[in-house]
C-alpha cells in the first residue's frame, strides 16, 4: 500500500511548471488590467506578484525537503497545527481544486468547441460534454499508472510552454496595437490598499498551484535535493514566461483594449498567423488545459492519501495499486467531484473569489509552518535539507502580502467571502464525525 518514489528531477520540474499554468494566464490579464490605472502599474502588479511568489515557492521548497510525505500540504499542517485544522483547510481545498479544474474545463471546451462540435452543439451542452470527456481521458490515462500520468504531463508541459512562446510571437506581428495612452481610472481615486489588493487575486489566482508540490514528497527521488531544485527551476520559467507573456499583451492589444477583450490568445496569435491563428489557439489551448487537469488528478489524491493516514477518512483512500501507483478510490472520487461542479458551475470571476479565499489562507498556514517545523528539526544535520537563504524574510513577505489579500477580498465581497468562510469551519463538524466514524469501524 505503500508510494515508491519514481519521478526525476525532469518529471518533478514539468509538474511545477504545470500545476502552475493553467488557463489564467490566458484570461486573469484582463481582470487586473480593470484594476489598474495605468501599464506602469500592470507590470508593477505583475513583478511583485512574482516576488512574493518566489518567496512562497522558496519557503515550500524547504517545507517539501524537510517533510517529504505524501499529501505534505495536509502532512505539515497536521504536525505544526493541529489534524483538525489541517482537515478544514485540506477539505475546502480540495473543492476549490476540483472547481478550479472544472472551469478551466469549460474554459478549454469553449475554444475547442467551434473546431470540433457541429453548429446544434456548440453551447453550453456542448461545453459540458466536451469538457466531461476530457475529465474521463484523463482519468483513464491516470489509472494506467503513475509513470504513464508523469510521461504525459511532460508532453502537456511542453505544449503549453510553446503555447506561450507563440504568444510572446505577436509581438513581431502586423497588427500590434500603438502604444497606450495612460488614462485615469475611477479607481485611481480609492486608496492603494484596495487597488493593489484588488489586482493580487487574480496574479495570485495566476501564479497559484506550487504549494501541490509538497504533496509528492513521496514520489519524487532524493527529494530532499530534487524537490528544493525542481521548484526553483520550474519557476524560473514560469516568472520568465509570465512577465514576457505580460508585455506581449499590452504591446499587441494595447492596455485600454486589454481591459475589454475576451480571447486574450485568439487575438494574440492571430496578429502572427492571420487567419489561422484562432484553430492553432484552440487546439493548443485545449491541450493546455489537459495539462492543468491532469496535473490536478496526480496530486490531489495524495491529500486523501494523508487524511486516510492520519485516520480522518477511510483507510480506503489509502489502498495504492503496487504495479500502477494509482490511488484508484481516491482519483475516482475526485474525478466524481469534478464532474459533478461541471454542472453547477458559476462565472469564472466568482470562482476566482472562491478560490482565492480557500489559497490565501491556506498557502498562508502552510508557509508559516516552517518556523514550526525550524524549531522543531533543530537536529537535523547541516547540510542535509534544503535551507533558504535570507530567512525568515521571504517567508515573513509571503504571509504578510497573502493575508493581506484575504482582508482585500473581504473588502470586495463581505457575503461571498463569509459564504466561503462558513465552508471552512463546517470542516470541523465533519473532521470529528469522520474521525469517530473511521475509530468506530476499526475497533474490534
Amino acid at each position: 500500500m505503500s508510494i515508491k518514489p519514481k519521478l526525476g528531477l525532469f518529471d518533478f520540474t514539468m509538474i511545477v511548471v504545470s500545476l502552475v499554468i493553467g488557463m489564467g494566464i490566458f484570461r486573469t490579464p484582463i481582470n487586473v488590467a480593470r484594476e489598474v490605472s495605468s501599464p506602469t502599474q500592470f507590470y508593477a502588479i505583475w513583478v511583485l506578484g512574482g516576488i512574493v511568489t518566489l518567496c512562497g515557492a522558496l519557503s515550500y521548497a524547504e517545507i517539501g525537503a524537510r517533510f517529504p510525505v505524501a499529501g505534505g500540504f495536509y502532512k505539515v499542517l497536521s504536525y505544526c497545527y493541529h489534524p483538525a485544522y489541517a482537515f478544514m483547510i485540506n477539505w475546502t481545498v480540495l473543492i476549490s481544486n476540483a472547481a478550479s479544474v472544472a472551469a478551466v474545463c469549460m474554459i478549454g471546451a469553449e475554444y475547442i468547441g467551434p473546431v470540433m462540435l457541429p453548429p446544434g452543439l456548440q453551447n453550453e451542452v456542448g461545453h459540458k460534454i466536451v469538457g466531461i470527456l476530457a475529465i474521463l481521458l484523463l482519468y483513464g490515462i491516470n489509472m494506467l499508472g503513475i509513470r504513464m500520468s508523469a510521461t504525459w504531463q511532460n508532453f502537456l508541459t511542453v505544449i503549453k510552454i510553446t503555447m506561450i512562446g507563440l504568444l510572446c510571437m505577436a509581438i513581431w506581428g502586423n497588427n500590434v496595437a500603438p502604444p497606450s495612452t495612460t488614462a485615469v481610472r475611477d479607481t485611481i481615486e480609492q486608496n492603494w490598499f484596495y487597488v493593489f489588493g484588488a489586482a493580487l487575486v487574480p496574479v495570485f489566482f495566476t501564479y497559484g498551484g506550487y504549494q501541490q508540490t509538497i504533496n509528492f514528497g513521496s514520489d519524487v527521488r532524493n527529494p530532499s535535493r530534487n524537490m528544493p531544485r525542481g521548484i526553483f527551476i520550474g519557476m524560473a520559467i514560469i516568472l520568465t514566461a509570465y512577465i514576457t507573456i505580460n508585455y506581449a499583451y499590452v504591446k499587441v492589444i494595447g492596455f485600454e483594449q486589454l481591459r475589454t477583450s475576451d480571447a486574450l490568445a485568439a487575438r494574440m496569435v492571430g496578429a502572427f498567423f492571420g487567419d489561422y491563428g484562432f484553430k492553432i489557439t484552440s487546439i493548443l489551448l485545449f491541450l493546455s488545459v489537459l495539462g492543468y487537469a491532469n496535473v490536478n488528478l496526480i496530486s490531489n489524491p495524495r491529500m486523501y492519501y494523508a487524511m486516510a493516514e492520519d485516520r480522518v477518512l477511510p483507510r480506503v483512500f489509502m489502498k495504492v495499486n503496487n504495479k500502477t501507483q494509482v490511488q484508484q478510490v481516491a482519483l475516482s472520487v475526485f474525478v466524481a467531484l469534478i464532474i459533478g461542479i461541471v454542472f453547477f458551475l458559476g462565472t469564472f470571476d466568482k470562482i476566482l473569489k472562491y478560490v482565492m479565499l480557500f489559497d490565501t489562507i491556506g498557502l498562508a498556514s502552510a508557509a508559516a509552518s516552517l518556523f514550526i517545523l525550524r524549531r522543531k528539526q533543530k537536529e537535523l544535520p547541516a547540510g542535509e535539507i534544503y535551507k533558504m537563504k535570507l530567512y525568515p524574510y521571504p517567508t515573513i513577505l509571503f504571509v504578510t502580502v497573502y493575508l493581506l489579500v484575504t482582508v482585500n477580498i473581504f473588502i470586495q465581497d463581505w457575503v461571498g467571502a463569509l459564504i466561503g468562510l462558513s465552508m471552512f469551519f463546517i470542516g470541523l463538524p465533519i473532521f470529528f464525525a469522520m474521525r469517530k466514524a473511521v475509530k468506530d469501524k476499526e475497533m474490534p
